[in-house]
């Protein structure tokens, strides 16, 4: 009796897509013969592939309450304490600025995870005919993209003090040139030891609302 024929069906499609593989190389296809054994030719005549990462979607939010301890570890380093008798450690003032309208605090959250957080603190301004918003503090967890982290958390604060009726936005110069050429994409340019940006019509006395 002759031997009987297997069909070998395949469902489904691959499990990455490739997005490019080595230039000028033939790719070549085997067909394998039912009785050859599975471990033949593995990992041989496969060429290199290299797979898109699934994209990552970060969210810019007001911050909360629950969100300091976190934000506070990712500053671990650029918070200082005064060490003053009955002065504020700096996840206490957090806490405080998040219910204040002087100030305002967002963090920047992946899969609702904190991955990012910046500060926005607002002073009255006769020289600048309004108020002015100063970031305090902006830091991205480097385990993620800070660049689109940086943007987000950027474009925020700059909304956020149009909305309170800043006529400018300012924080310190960074050292870094790449960090810097990145903030004059958003309108910053150099003035003295800071960056500044005009955000509104100066002599706007508007008060600072959330």
């Amino acid at each position: 009796m002759p031997p009987k024929r297997c069909r070998i069906i395949c469902i489904g499609g691959p499990i990455a897509t490739p997005i490019r593989r080595d230039p000028g190389v033939a790719v070549e296809h085997f067909a394998r013969h039912p009785r050859e054994a599975p471990q033949d030719r593995s990992n041989r005549d496969r060429q290199p592939y290299e797979v898109a990462p699934a994209s990552v979607e970060y969210l810019v939010r007001s911050a909360r309450i629950t969100d300091i301890e976190r934000l506070v570890a990712l500053s671990a380093g650029l918070l200082k304490s005064s060490g003053t008798v009955g002065a504020l450690v700096p996840g206490d003032l957090l806490r405080q600025l998040v219910y204040l309208s002087q100030a305002s605090i967002f963090v920047a959250e992946a899969r609702r995870d904190v991955v990012g957080g910046a500060v926005l603190a607002l002073r009255p301004s006769v020289r600048a005919g309004g108020y002015v918003g100063t970031v305090d503090l902006l830091v991205v967890d480097p385990d993620h993209e800070v660049n689109r982290v940086t943007d987000a958390l950027l474009e925020e604060l700059i909304r956020s003090a149009r909305n309170k009726g800043c006529s400018v936005i300012e924080a310190a110069l960074p050292d870094d040139p790449a960090t810097r050429t990145r903030w004059e994409h958003h309108g910053f340019i150099e003035s003295g030891p800071h960056m500044e940006r005009p955000v509104a019509v100066v002599g706007t006395t508007t008060s600072p609302t959330r």
